[in-house]
């Protein structure tokens, strides 16, 4: 296959990814089918109802952690939902997800479907990237990049964490985005805050650079202290939490200290209560990702009773975990929590 003229780029960048939508059916009769079964059927069956049981509970505050290629793959819709619908009370990110995908759709670009039997070194010279089998226009995520510069050029030089950072990103698509289903834009609405602890391993990190490069001095940075600082205070504020994570890395573990932290600075703040991943990775990866959530009662991170991991892959699992909980509509009890304004 050739790529070489603009005719074939746009060709290749013509089908968009379509966000699937959890409210247009409803996964309850499968996931009670599901809790008949087994393995990871009755798993999912079984997070669908330690996920009820927290928007049931009022004194839970929710954390949604997030890794992967999420947004690129039709997910971010769904993530839009749990936001406003108040299913979620703050989220800890990858960069990507937040700036690469999200924030870069927020601002009218998309990711498109593409294929794995083609020739990246082709793609690389026409300016397309591949996530997979998803196609995204390099020269959108430059634009994207230098977005981030623009924002970080009109605040006050000064360390802010990256929830900070995110906040004016939200604010930025309030004023000039032109796809009003932005995850990012919807927490900065309802006052939902985002945390990337590896911020700067993103598209962000591309504009910051050019930032820092501009100023010589007197230039923002990105605190991830502060960010540690304020998600163990956000912590300690609430009276139970429960942890409902996509994935692992970094965001796993970044919420999961919270409570060591704490406990360090000699505050007591009790486990996650409530604990749900889903994720395709165990102990043969060697890493963190695929560590149980039962490892993790020993570190005093997770509490045990109510903690289901499940093993599969995001795109089937997320969707058919937050339709369920939708439809059974716990989540029209609960009142917004507005965590952001508990940390300004």
């Amino acid at each position: 296959m050739k790529y070489e003229t603009k005719d074939e780029k746009k060709e290749l960048l013509s089908e968009p990814i379509q966000h699937i939508d959890i409210k247009t059916f409803n996964a309850i009769p499968l996931i009670e089918a599901f809790d008949h079964m087994a393995f990871q059927s009755r798993n999912l069956a079984n997070a669908c109802k330690i996920y009820h049981t927290m928007l049931e509970d009022t004194d839970c505050s929710i954390i949604l952690c997030l890794a992967g290629s999420l947004v690129s793959a039709g997910l971010k819709n769904v993530i839009v939902d749990m936001i406003r619908h108040n299913m979620i009370d703050a989220i800890v990110s990858t960069g990507a997800i937040v700036v690469d995908q999200d924030f870069f759709e927020g601002l009218g670009f998309k990711h498109y479907r593409g294929e794995i039997r083609v020739d990246d070194s082709k793609l690389q010279k026409i300016h397309v990237d591949r996530i997979y089998d998803t196609f995204i226009d390099e020269d959108d995520l430059r634009v994207c990049d230098m977005t981030t510069k623009k924002i970080a050029d009109d605040l006050p030089p000064r360390p802010y964490s990256s929830r900070e950072f995110i906040y004016e990103m939200g604010r930025y698509l309030d004023k000039h985005g032109k796809n009003p289903d932005s995850f990012v834009l919807e927490a900065f609405k309802h006052e939902v805050p985002i945390f990337c602890p590896a911020f700067s391993d993103s598209s962000a990190g591309f504009g910051l650079v050019f930032h820092q490069h501009d100023r010589k001095t007197n230039y923002l940075t990105i605190d991830s202290v502060k960010d540690f600082r304020e998600l163990t205070e956000l912590k300690v504020h609430a009276k139970q939490t429960g942890i409902f994570m996509i994935g692992g890395g970094v965001p796993k573990n970044f919420v999961q200290d919270t409570v060591v932290a704490a406990d360090i600075l000699g505050i007591d703040a009790p486990m996650h209560k409530y604990a749900i991943q889903l994720t395709v990775a165990d102990e043969r990866d060697g890493a963190l990702s695929g560590s149980t959530l039962k490892e993790a009662n020993s570190w005093g991170k997770v509490d045990t009773g109510y903690e289901q991991m499940v093993y599969g892959e995001a795109t089937i699992t997320f969707p058919l975990l937050v339709s369920y909980a939708y439809h059974k509509g716990a989540w029209k009890k609960r009142k917004s929590q507005k965590l952001n304004q508990v940390l300004k």
